[in-house]
């Protein structure tokens, strides 16, 4: 018999309709570190019935500080297979799609095949974050993307905006160039935070998976960038329903 009971203070919050709603829901999450990790947690706990979850990373000893599925016992493993185990043990009903995979142009146009009813972009190299926002717009996918986490400590400073209209951060100036580029301004949720980063912090990488540089991350800020992404997604479900 399915437990239905670890969804009634959620129901007492938001009524029986929303929440079946969301049962109803499938929701996409690509990108599963910091931010993505708790993201997709949260909307499982928030009771979405369909979640899938694309990540073709394993977990590293330096995500510890501030990724959910890196544990001292978990270095190695699939990030992808980590959480699929974890929101499975939230939720044993859930109807969950956990992809091992980076996000390829080819493999960004088959997955978006779906139709989802909102897509969490996580993703934080720049190459298949734009390919992944293009095409979800293209396909008039409602999606809402993080922007730059690293270099960061005040989580007060997080923001929501249409992407147009984000500023000091230099993760979003990239992806609206970039976009703008694709004839596209306008029309994408983003969470971003205008707190300066530490510069200090940057380091740059070997380039792999399209990632160049990467700033120095603190546990929480990930963590809350992921909460108000999952607000965003949670929040428009159980709004009135989309025509």
């Amino acid at each position: 018999m399915t437990d239905s009971s670890w969804t009634s203070r959620t129901r007492l919050l938001i009524g029986d309709e929303a929440a079946d709603r969301l049962q109803k829901s499938h929701v996409l999450i690509v990108g599963l570190g910091g931010v993505g990790s708790y993201a997709a947690e949260f909307i499982c706990r928030a009771g979405v019935g369909r979640m899938t979850i694309a990540d073709g990373d394993v977990v590293d000893p330096s995500n510890r500080n501030r990724q959910l599925p890196a544990l001292a016992n978990t270095h190695g493993q699939y990030k992808a297979d980590v959480m699929r185990e974890r929101l499975q043990q939230i939720n044993p009903d859930v109807q969950l799609i956990a992809l091992r995979e980076f996000m390829t142009p080819v493999r960004v146009e088959r997955l978006l095949l779906t139709k989802y009813d909102y897509i969490v972009d996580a993703i934080d190299s720049i190459t298949p974050k734009i390919c992944l926002l293009v095409n979800a717009h293209e396909r008039g996918q409602r999606i809402v993307s993080s922007m730059g986490a690293g270099g960061r400590l005040d989580p007060t400073q997080i923001s929501v905006a249409d992407i147009s209209e984000t500023h000091n951060c230099r993760l979003a100036r990239y992806v609206r160039k970039r976009l703008q580029r694709k004839g596209i301004r306008t029309g994408i949720k983003a969470v971003f935070s205008p707190e300066g980063a530490l510069t200090d912090s940057l380091m740059f990488t070997d380039g792999t998976n399209f990632k160049k540089s990467a700033f120095g991350t603190i546990s929480y800020l990930p963590a809350a960038f992921g909460g108000v992404c999952a607000s965003v997604v949670v929040r428009d479900l159980i709004s009135a329903p989309r025509s």
